[in-house]
């Protein structure tokens, strides 16, 4: 997106490129939520630990509290799993991003080659019929021309024919 909006010109050229910063920054502030998240995963053990060393110290805790807590950390693991997929899905579909704007780009070159290569036919085009046009004018001039070539020698010879019959 950062080749193409820089090919534009400059007035559309300045709004993408902030909007393309703006989603850029937004990008980056959910890869780091998703580090952060993620990295907070890492201290199963020692939650678990610090859940039991309090259990164990509290004798009043009721089994329906401890119920509760488990399901509260059950979701908790299926939520950082789809948060896990989520990114993974996230990568997978930027590198698919990256490779349709890369054919894109390469769409687009050979697009403008033959945008270029049309205008030179073009050109070569108008010049022959240019060509063709004063070939046409000089035909028709010099059949003008033998034409009154042809009466003049008509009408000379019938002259000759008149005066030397008479």
């Amino acid at each position: 997106m950062d080749l193409e909006a820089r090919s534009l010109q400059p007035n559309v050229k300045a709004v993408l490129l902030a909007k393309l910063r703006e989603y850029k920054s937004d990008l980056n502030n959910l890869k780091s939520e998703v580090k952060r998240i993620s990295s907070g995963n890492l201290n199963y053990s020692a939650r678990d630990a610090l859940l039991e060393s309090g259990m164990a110290d509290t004798l009043t805790v009721s089994a329906d509290q401890r119920s509760r807590l488990l399901m509260s950390t059950e979701r908790l693991n299926k939520s950082s799993d789809r948060v896990r997929e989520s990114r993974k899905t996230m990568l997978e579909t930027e590198d698919l991003g990256v490779s349709i704007l890369q054919d894109l780009h390469q769409q687009r070159q050979s697009l403008l080659h033959a945008h270029d290569t049309l205008h030179g036919v073009d050109d070569n085009i108008s010049r022959s019929k240019k060509i063709l046009t004063s070939i046409s004018r000089r035909m028709s001039k010099n059949k003008w021309m033998i034409g009154a070539v042809i009466a003049v020698l008509i009408l000379a010879v019938i002259l000759i024919l008149y005066f030397k019959l008479k």
